[in-house]
């Protein structure tokens, strides 16, 4: 296997540092989209693609929801990574003299304190490492982009504050795709997740009935979204991720029922926990 790990941004993305965090060593390869990303690891030109699905912030990512059941691609793991977001300009700019503040406006909505001290004007960009790439090429001693410090180290721009988010426990929690759909064993994985998406019929209190069986058979559901297939009102998608492995009594009675009141249920991987995940579960 090839150790390239693909993810949606330019370099010192957020998404290009988690995949640095989770797997130290291997190559990151930038892409223009999640399809682009996904596309690279079908391709074989990367061996896995690191997706954001949620922010403890700004909720679920748009797309991904979309964009997983019909990737070709499985789940193999999960990566948390706390966003520590800089304040970024060119080297020999003053904290003072900055006047513009520019970043994706996510980014942008997340260190509103930092805007309102030094009186910044938002200036909206792309992406955060694409803000920082702007500053470096064509910025003035006025303009500062909000970005990771790896984007400072990228683009040889200064760090004039560290730590500039309105809220410490901003994380993203990202997907880890593969082309391998192989289920493992429940013995080769500890605390096992599992996601899943499923369809419910078009039947009174179908969505109840259908997530009965996880209470009854005592199986902890950590996410549920619904969104609409094809602009249709009347079609819905769920995704979910539960604990457990599929082939565990509990959680395979669970799916047994599932599949009875869904009209389709397709598991997109089980993988390990991560540490964050347990560390926060007190596990």
């Amino acid at each position: 296997m090839n150790s390239i790990i693909a993810f949606q941004g330019v370099p010192g993305a957020y998404s290009d540092l988690a995949c640095r965090h989770a797997y130290p060593g291997w190559t990151t390869l930038p892409c223009p989209s999640f399809e682009a990303a996904m596309a690279a690891v079908r391709e074989g030109r990367a061996a896995l693609a690191m997706l954001p699905c949620e922010n403890s912030l700004a909720g679920r990512v748009p797309d991904i929801h979309r964009l997983l059941p019909e990737s070709g691609l499985s789940v193999i793991g999960e990566h948390f990574e706390r966003v520590e977001h800089c304040l970024l300009a060119r080297p020999g700019a003053k904290l003072e003299g900055i006047r513009r503040a520019h970043s994706h406006p996510m980014a942008l909505g997340q260190v509103l304190k930092v805007i309102k001290e030094l009186d910044l004007t938002p200036v909206i960009q792309a992406d955060t490492a694409g803000a920082a790439e702007i500053i470096a090429r064509e910025g003035t001693m006025e303009d500062a982009a909000v970005a990771s410090a790896l984007a400072a180290e990228v683009y040889g721009l200064e760090i004039l504050r560290r730590n500039v988010e309105d809220a410490l426990h901003n994380t993203t929690r990202f997907y880890v795709m593969s082309r391998e759909r192989k289920l493992p064993p429940p013995s080769e994985v500890p605390h096992p997740v599992t996601t899943f998406v499923f369809r419910v019929r078009n039947m009174p209190a179908a969505l109840y009935k259908a997530l009965g069986g996880f209470a009854t058979n005592g199986v902890n559901m950590t996410k549920l979204e619904s969104y609409m297939l094809d602009g249709a009102f009347t079609a819905t998608q769920f995704l979910c991720d539960v604990d457990g492995h599929p082939d565990e009594p509990n959680l395979f009675r669970a799916l047994e029922e599932l599949r009875y009141f869904s009209r389709e249920l397709r598991v997109l991987g089980t993988y390990p926990a991560s540490a964050f995940r347990l560390a926060h579960e007190g596990r």
